[in-house]
C-alpha cells in the first residue's frame, strides 16, 4: 500500500468523480484510476461503486476512509515535526472556522498572520460546527475557530473569550428607538434564525427556552447576510453576534444591546491534542487570541447603527 494511493483514494472520495480527483492531485486520470484499482486489489474489496455520473464509497470504502485520512494526517505531522527543527515558522496550516465567525474574523486575522509569518501557507475551510470538529478530529484541519462544541479525546477547545449577542430589528420597528432591549420585548415578534445546523441557532433557541419564550420562527436561513436583509424588509427580528454588526453594514436594520444579564456566546480555538502542534499552529493561536481579546464589543454606541 503506497502513500500516493491513499491520497488518490481520499481525493476520489471527496470529489465523487475520478476526473476532478485527478485534477485535484495533479495526476493523469488513467494513472489515478490504475492506482485505485491496485489499492482495491490489495484490500481485497471494491472501495467505490462506479455509477454513470459519479462514484460513491462502498461499505468497505466507508470503513477504510477514516483510516486513510488519519494516516495522511500522521504523515503530515511527521513532516511538520522535522520542519520544526528549523528556526523559521514555515509550512502549511489548515485553518477552519464556522460561518458565523469566518467572514468577520478571518480577513483581519489572516492579513496580520501573513504579514508576521510570510513563509506559512494557509488553507482555509468554512463549515458548520459539526463539519469543522469532524475535520479537526480526522486531521484535515490543524486548528479552527468555533463556538459551542463538545470536547473529546481528539478535540480540545480553548476559550478565546465571550462575545455579546444583539437584537437585530427593522429600522421602522418601535423597538428601534430603545437604548436597550430585553428578551421579553421580543416575545410577540416573528424570529428569523439560521438553520439548526448552525450552533448560533442552537444557542438562540436555548436562550429563548431558558426564558420560556416560544416565538414564531418565520425563517430558518443559511447566512446571516440573508437574515439581515429579511429583517430590513420588516419580516421579523433576529439575534446576531456583535462581530457581524461591527464588520457588516445592514441598511434598514438597527442592532440593540440587551439589558443585563447580557446573552453571550463563547469563542473557542480548536485543535486535536493527539496530533503534533506546529510553530505555525501556535502562532495562529496567539494571533487569534490577541485579535479577539482586543475586540471591544461592550458599548451601545459601537453596536447601534
Amino acid at each position: 500500500m503506497e502513500i500516493h494511493q491513499l491520497r488518490y483514494f481520499v481525493a476520489v472520495a471527496d470529489e465523487g468523480n475520478f476526473s476532478r480527483a485527478a485534477a485535484k492531485v495533479r495526476v493523469a486520470q488513467p494513472s489515478l484510476s490504475q492506482q485505485i484499482r491496485k489499492l482495491e486489489a490489495e484490500v481485497g474489496q471494491p472501495l467505490f461503486d462506479r455509477l454513470p455520473r459519479s462514484v460513491v464509497l462502498t461499505e468497505a470504502g466507508r470503513c477504510f476512509i477514516d483510516y486513510a485520512r488519519q494516516i495522511l494526517a500522521s504523515i503530515g505531522d511527521a513532516r511538520r515535526c522535522v520542519d520544526e527543527l528549523k528556526d523559521a515558522v514555515t509550512g502549511k496550516l489548515a485553518v477552519g472556522a464556522i460561518a458565523t465567525i469566518a467572514p468577520y474574523v478571518l480577513p483581519e486575522l489572516v492579513k496580520k498572520f501573513h504579514k508576521d509569518y510570510p513563509e506559512v501557507t494557509l488553507e482555509l475551510v468554512e463549515d458548520v460546527t459539526d463539519g469543522i470538529t469532524r475535520r479537526v478530529e480526522l486531521g484535515e484541519l490543524d486548528v479552527a475557530l468555533a463556538s459551542t462544541c463538545q470536547q473529546s479525546p481528539s478535540l480540545r477547545r480553548e476559550s478565546l473569550g465571550h462575545e455579546p449577542l444583539l437584537a437585530l430589528v427593522p429600522q421602522a420597528d418601535p423597538l428601534a428607538k430603545q437604548a436597550l432591549v430585553e428578551l421579553d420585548d421580543l416575545k410577540s415578534q416573528r424570529f428569523l434564525l439560521l438553520h439548526e445546523m448552525h450552533c448560533l441557532s442552537q444557542q438562540v433557541h436555548h436562550l429563548l427556552e431558558s426564558r420560556r419564550l416560544r416565538p414564531e420562527i418565520a425563517l430558518a436561513g443559511s447566512q446571516l447576510t440573508t437574515i439581515a436583509h429579511m429583517v430590513a424588509a420588516g419580516i421579523g427580528v433576529s439575534i446576531v453576534p456583535h462581530m457581524m454588526v461591527k464588520h457588516q453594514e445592514s441598511p434598514g436594520c438597527v442592532s440593540l444591546p440587551f439589558a443585563p444579564p447580557v446573552p453571550e456566546r463563547e469563542l473557542n480555538f480548536l485543535h486535536n491534542p493527539l496530533r503534533f502542534q506546529s510553530k505555525a499552529a501556535a502562532a495562529f493561536h496567539r494571533e487569534a487570541a490577541a485579535l479577539l481579546s482586543g475586540d471591544d464589543s461592550s458599548t451601545a454606541d459601537d453596536v447601534k447603527n
